[in-house]
């Protein structure tokens, strides 16, 4: 598990393919690659990698085909540039939100406007992801834990400060941007419970208590 908090960007420096899936070279400009420990989860923009190779500043991961076709991994070269966050431990604060590294959809950043020292992102919204997003609820691009400014039928927007902007690869994000997302993790639990019509006549307090989700089941 992640937060979506980004702690460094790296940049790709070898893609190889292997057996159709490719073996994905990194280097991080800050990360103490030689601190990571083989076999340990890294989210590489979004997508939860594991580490198969590392030292002299860079770090290696194998990408199934499952992988590159569902995620943007499957465009990258040598220069891209890419969001890491090392995983959760116990003892970390959740800053963010719980972010699985299981990308949803790819989607297109629409269009790109400033707004104060800061700037707003409108997204596509793949059809099935939709239910899934929600006006002040959270959403991970690339990574990244944000909040949805404003949610449409086939869009949604997203707010930026300057450090988001300055520390991410949102930075340089626009029209044409194809970004990796991954929805909220309670709110596809709950859309799942409600297509098994497990609530009927729908949710409501009592119900999320019963299935866990807080509060005390009446």
């Amino acid at each position: 598990m992640f937060t979506g908090l980004i702690s460094d960007v790296g940049t790709v420096e070898r893609v190889v393919p292997r057996q159709g899936g490719a073996r994905l070279t990194l280097r991080p400009r800050t990360l103490e690659v030689d601190a990571f420990a083989l076999g340990e989860s890294v989210a590489c923009s979004g997508a939860c990698l594991t580490v198969v190779e590392r030292g002299g500043g860079l770090a290696s991961f194998d990408a199934v085909p499952e992988t590159l076709a569902r995620t943007t991994l499957g465009a990258w070269r040598p220069g891209t540039q890419v969001n890491l966050e090392r995983a959760l431990t116990l003892s970390d604060r959740l800053g963010g939100h719980l972010v699985a590294g299981h990308v949803d959809a790819v989607a297109e950043v629409l269009a790109r406007a400033a707004e104060g020292q800061g700037a707003r992102l409108t997204v596509s919204l793949p059809a099935a992801l939709a239910p899934l997003v929600a006006e002040k609820g959270s959403i991970a691009i690339d990574g990244i834990s944000l909040t949805v400014a404003r949610a449409h039928r086939d869009r949604f927007e997203v707010a930026l400060i300057p450090e988001t902007l300055a520390r991410t690869t949102l930075g340089a994000a626009g029209p044409g941007t194809r970004v990796n997302l991954e929805a909220d993790v309670v709110a596809r639990h709950v859309a799942r419970l409600a297509e098994f019509g497990l609530a009927p006549g729908g949710l409501d307090a009592g119900a999320l208590a019963r299935w866990g989700y807080g509060g005390s089941a009446a």
